[in-house]
């Protein structure tokens, strides 16, 4: 037997038989431990109450400030109370109290901030609605968001650094285990991590070589062993045992179990280094079974009456902010070069099916067939107003006719030429799979950078790694968080 501990700072012992963890108590002052429900909770309740009193407190001083009447305090504190409500719950929603995603902090400001001005909106829209806008003052309400969001951004940096401490130094370890594992597993060290950091605290790991393991004769090997460890067990008040075992040593596996059943604490089978990478997809219940889903379905018909609620408002909102830039852009374009206003190419969408695409002319030429060249960076068959409708997206305005006509979504995959669709699809393994969406104006490809040329097979395996990551993925936050990352991104100079 040798000792290999998960802390690569730990001396090892070649002669151990049984480790002892560092981290107990028996080798380190007393310390308070701390339950990851507790924080997630307080994680929430902290935001409400900064919520609240980001609300009526902006109110008190916008209105001291302007020597305005302050009006009745009970609405703004109403309000603030709403916004606080409706953003911990869209925010439980999408996991963001749970303790390793606390530690995200890209990941915790981007739903923040999307989650704040979706609640903002949504409550703005309802104010106007009922008539209770004119209780309101806008300056109190528009200092309430850009307080708020800046306080609730801060208060996010704070508690990941803090809970990214504590997790280092096994802060929220307070659940006595023991580890039986086999020696030399790949994922030992990660997966030994993962214990001690999320309320289990190792006090002792016995660590059992392959071939003992393989052995009919496991017990007699290792049963003196076996023995000490039961009764450190009893002595200590072990919560639990974890296994770490290939899972292909069932023999081992039920000798181990037959030896522990005099402890009274559950025993546990951790995921093997071949299990483990399926443990991160959706776990599904199929009877008595669960399965690991490593592909999910279409969208459901609600998803999709969701989404397509969502393209619809969207579209025709969007038609009616962009007329004048629509009509603008025909007329540059009609004045300034031959040939048609709009630009239409066959693309594959949803199930593969072909469509016609709607986009602003760019470019002298008006190919549509089985051999299509890719824009590239100064391509003199751009036109000079194309240069500049390329480079704002304003050429893919258009879509939004697609968009209403269901050929296409507001966000999915880019669709390609169908020229460039069916290369992809030969020397790319899952391109194929991003028809199981409609294609979309945006994407998150493009919003984490793979918009535009795609000089580099590297590059499209990307795109497509990231439209599979989406299609996994999907809710309706995300499509509203991509659309508002839009924005953002609109302009880098990546599209010619």
């Amino acid at each position: 037997m040798t000792f290999a501990f998960y802390d690569p700072n730990i001396e090892r012992k070649p002669d151990s038989r049984i480790s002892d963890n560092p981290a107990a108590p028996s080798s380190r002052p007393a310390r308070r431990w701390l339950r990851p429900s507790v924080v997630e909770q307080l994680m929430m309740l902290g935001d409400g109450l900064l919520i609240i009193a980001c609300g009526v407190g902006c109110a008190i001083i916008y209105h001291l400030y302007t020597r305005s009447p302050l009006g009745k305090t009970e609405f703004y504190t109403a309000a603030s109370l709403l916004v606080a409500v409706n953003f911990g719950l869209l925010i439980t929603v999408q996991h963001g109290y749970r303790l390793k995603d606390i530690t995200n902090l890209k990941r915790q400001w981007r739903i923040t901030l999307t989650t704040w001005t979706g609640v903002f909106a949504a409550l703005l829209a309802v104010a106007f609605t009922m008539k209770a806008s004119d209780e309101f003052s806008r300056g109190a309400m528009i200092s309430f968001y850009v307080v708020g969001l800046i306080v609730l951004l801060a208060l996010k940096a704070a508690a990941a650094r803090w809970t990214a401490n504590a997790l280092r130094n096994g802060g929220f370890a307070n659940t006595p285990v023991i580890v039986i594992a086999e020696f030399g597993l790949p994922a030992s060290s990660a997966a030994m991590m993962e214990l001690c950091q999320h309320g289990y605290r190792v006090m002792r790991i016995l660590e059992i070589r392959p071939r003992e393991l393989a052995s009919p004769l496991l017990m007699s090997q290792v049963g003196s062993r076996f023995e000490e460890l039961v009764g450190y067990a009893r002595e200590n008040q072990i919560d639990r045992v974890f296994l770490l075992v290939n899972w292909e040593r069932q023999h081992a596996i039920d000798s181990i179990l037959e030896r522990l059943k005099i402890l009274p604490i559950p025993v546990h089978l951790l995921p093997d280094a071949n299990v483990s990478r399926f443990m991160r997809y959706p776990q599904i219940n199929a009877g008595g079974t669960w399965t690991a889903e490593l592909r999910r379905a279409p969208l459901s018909w609600k998803e999709c009456a969701l989404k397509r609620t969502l393209d619809l408002l969207g579209a025709s909102l969007a038609l009616v902010v962009f007329a004048p830039v629509l009509l603008l852009t025909t007329v540059l374009i009609k004045t300034s070069s031959r040939g048609p206003v709009l630009f239409r190419q066959t693309r594959n969408g949803f199930g593969g099916r072909a469509f016609r695409i709607f986009k602003f002319r760019t470019m002298r030429v008006m190919e549509d067939g089985p051999c299509i060249v890719q824009a590239t960076k100064n391509d003199p068959r751009v036109t000079f107003i194309g240069k500049w409708l390329r480079k704002t997206s304003i050429d893919e305005l258009p879509q939004l006719i697609n968009v209403l006509k269901g050929d296409m979504s507001l966000v999915g995959p880019r669709p390609h030429a169908a020229a460039h669709n069916s290369e992809y699809e030969q020397i790319i393994g899952q391109y194929a799979f991003r028809h199981h969406v409609k294609p979309g104006i945006t994407g998150w490809a493009q919003v984490n950078g793979y918009r535009g040329e795609t000089n580099a097979l590297e590059m499209m395996e990307k795109r497509v790694e990231h439209d599979l990551w989406y299609i996994n993925n999907w809710s309706l936050l995300l499509d509203l968080s991509i659309l508002l990352r839009t924005i953002v991104v609109i302009g880098r100079p990546s599209a010619y």
